[in-house]
């Protein structure tokens, strides 16, 4: 979100993050950002005021909430992980009503709308109408306005400065995996690129790179070699998981970028051509993050969840833009 607003022109003064393995990257590319290392759970309303000379009331001021979100997700994951966070909209509310900023904007997983009266979501809607805001929300396929993947979430705009909540356009055509990594240099699996483009692939055992030899080009699956003797999966004989070992399509949106992008084994993550999953740079591109941006990270792993779990940059400049045109077409 940082990114993508700064790259819209707007000020971003602090992104909170209670993960210390975020804030090397974060500073290193948003200079002039703070990032604030804090449970927002321990954080008291005022410290906004004292710390960065937020004011109350402050038409210009936008508050983003985009807490963790694993679990609202359908997917089926450990819950018990995820509970932790699961109110944090009920934090973010805290700081909502204290400061009453002109623009608020959440982004989540779907799931949060599916079990909105759980999740606190419908409460949250419900005060902020009654402070007097207007608020428009929806769940949105992300390649509609730009984002070279298939990404459905949860978006929700709301202002007490406009008549209407501003939100972007759709685009008129998605934009595919080939516009977005086609052109990178051809790499193998297990290439490490030391430089700040981290063009990095995981390696494969003999039997995935096997694997990925039978798979078909542009959008192959495992279903391609289910029948090999010492490549078929035992445990599955049908249509089961058909994306896992997947290969991407060329000429289609890339499927969600989660933090696991970089395994064949959890998707549809394998390069298009190419025998080996996409790399980390290519995971950033497809998650629109600009190709300079550097992850300071120690692990693939770590630059993987960074990408997985971000929103990506070009839909945030979107929704930016979609503030300073609305305050440009009400005179604000």
């Amino acid at each position: 979100m940082t990114s993508g607003f700064v790259d819209a022109g707007i000020q971003v003064v602090a992104g909170i993050d209670n993960d210390p393995r975020c804030q090397a990257t974060y500073e290193a590319n948003n200079p002039g950002s703070t990032f604030l290392l804090a449970d927002v759970c321990e954080l008291d309303e005022c410290c906004f005021e004292k710390e960065f000379g937020l004011r109350k009331n402050d038409d210009n001021l936008v508050f983003i909430g985009c807490s963790p979100c694993q679990f609202w997700s359908i997917i089926q994951t450990d819950k018990k992980k995820s509970s932790k966070s699961k109110n944090l909209l009920h934090e973010f509310r805290r700081f909502v009503e204290y400061f009453q900023p002109g623009y608020v904007l959440v982004e989540n997983v779907p799931g949060i709308l599916r079990r909105k009266e759980e999740s606190g979501l419908q409460t949250f809607i419900d005060e902020l109408k009654k402070r007097g805001y207007v608020v428009h929300y929806d769940i949105v396929n992300l390649a509609d306005y730009g984002v070279p993947q298939s990404r459905k979430r949860f978006s929700m705009v709301a202002t007490r400065v406009l008549d209407r909540p501003p939100f972007p356009t759709k685009s008129s055509k998605q934009k595919t995996v080939r516009e977005t990594i086609g052109k990178l240099p051809a790499i193998s699996a297990g290439t490490k690129d030391e430089t700040k483009f981290a063009h990095t692939a995981a390696g494969l055992s003999e039997k995935n790179l096997q694997r990925l030899q039978k798979t078909k080009s542009d959008g192959g699956s495992w279903l391609d070699w289910r029948d090999e003797p010492g490549l078929k999966r035992e445990k599955y004989t049908g249509s089961e998981f058909k994306d896992n070992y997947g290969r991407m399509y060329w000429d289609k949106p890339a499927p969600t970028i989660t933090t696991k992008f970089f395994t064949v084994s959890n998707g549809r993550f394998a390069h298009p051509e190419q025998d080996r999953a996409i790399s980390i740079r290519e995971g950033a591109l497809l998650q629109t993050f600009p190709a300079d941006y550097e992850f300071k990270t120690t692990s693939m792993a770590s630059s993987a969840r960074i990408i997985g779990n971000a929103v990506p940059p070009y839909f945030a400049k979107k929704l930016a833009e979609a503030i300073i045109e609305g305050r440009k077409n009400a005179g604000k």
